[in-house]
């Protein structure tokens, strides 16, 4: 009889790579990983794993089973589900992973919505940048995700069905009085002699940051690197440095001004779920409250948006 906690490990190793990964993941030890991965082996009776020096791979009963696994666990969330919704309502939790500037302005109002509408599912969100849910959501330490399209570090293959939310524009953010708020749109090679807030290095934010500077033809002179938007907002506020954000992030009660980059930039914004997944009324309501969401100001309709802009320039 195959053990689907042990089943699930696999999978992971599959999709994490290394031993030391899942166990983060999961927060267990990597010797009680090991151990369970072992168990598997004599319940399966075949060779699931093989050592590369300090490495491990699967074999190809390891990935054979390990992608079997993944629809096995799908089938069982599935029955669960039924079982516990005979009545078709939306019941258990959905873990949904957002990416930061999308938490309040849609993630959390839908999560107060579906609070009345089905007092029986619990939205649990998770905060993840778009380099951290792609990965989540094929592991299945996400149900759904909320990210952009646009990050080229993610593959987007058959196995994921993306849903677009709509358009997000990338903004430059400005103290209050700084000289280049005169303009309505600002030319980033104006900005050579300015200094920097940023976001982590290797995030969407930062990678795109850097690469818009290089294309303007210099290399950002950086003061700070917070991966909260709100301390990153406070610094141009009280510094005088200057940031590139999503519009989404940027709200009334931040004493900055924005303005929209020449030639402009945007990034599609889109609800993503596995292909193969069950399709839980549970996921599907969360899935009809995020596509059906009150005006945001900051994000355009799906059917306005055209992949990288009229100019063609991709974030």
């Amino acid at each position: 009889m195959l053990n689907s906690g042990r089943l699930r490990l696999l999978s992971l190793l599959d999709t994490l790579g290394t031993v030391r990964a899942v166990a983060d993941t999961l927060h267990l030890s990597a010797s009680t990983v090991s151990q369970q991965l072992s168990v598997l082996e004599t319940e399966t009776r075949c060779r699931l794993i093989e050592r590369t020096g300090r490495r491990v791979r699967l074999t190809p009963a390891g990935l054979l089973l390990a992608r079997r696994g993944r629809e096995i666990l799908d089938r069982m969330a599935e029955a669960e589900a039924e079982l516990r919704a005979l009545n078709d309502e939306p019941i258990g939790t959905v873990r949904l992973g957002v990416f930061q500037s999308a938490i309040y302005s849609l993630a959390v109002p839908a999560a107060t919505r579906l609070a009345t509408t089905h007092p029986h599912l619990h939205l649990e969100l998770m905060e993840m940048e778009p380099h951290e849910s792609g990965p989540a959501l094929r592991s299945g330490e996400a149900d759904v995700i909320v990210t952009t399209t646009d990050y080229s570090g993610l593959t987007w293959g058959a196995d994921l069905e993306v849903m677009s939310l709509g358009s997000d524009s990338v903004v430059l953010v400005l103290p209050r009085g700084h000289p280049l708020a005169s303009r309505t749109a600002v030319d980033l090679a104006a900005c050579e002699e300015e200094t920097w807030a940023c976001d982590r290095p290797q995030s969407y934010m930062a990678d795109l940051t850097l690469r818009l500077c290089r294309e303007s033809g210099f290399e950002p002179r950086v003061a700070c690197r917070f991966s909260n938007y709100l301390m990153l907002l406070r610094h141009v506020e009280t510094t005088g440095s200057i940031a590139l954000l999503p519009a989404l992030a940027v709200t009334a009660d931040h004493a900055v001004l924005t303005r929209r980059l020449s030639p402009p930039v945007h990034r599609n914004v889109a609800v993503v779920v596995r292909r193969g997944a069950p399709g839980r009324a549970a996921v599907n309501a969360v899935i009809a409250v995020l596509r059906d969401h009150p005006e945001i100001p900051a994000l355009t309709a799906p059917d306005a948006t055209r992949a990288g802009g009229d100019d063609g320039h991709r974030p």
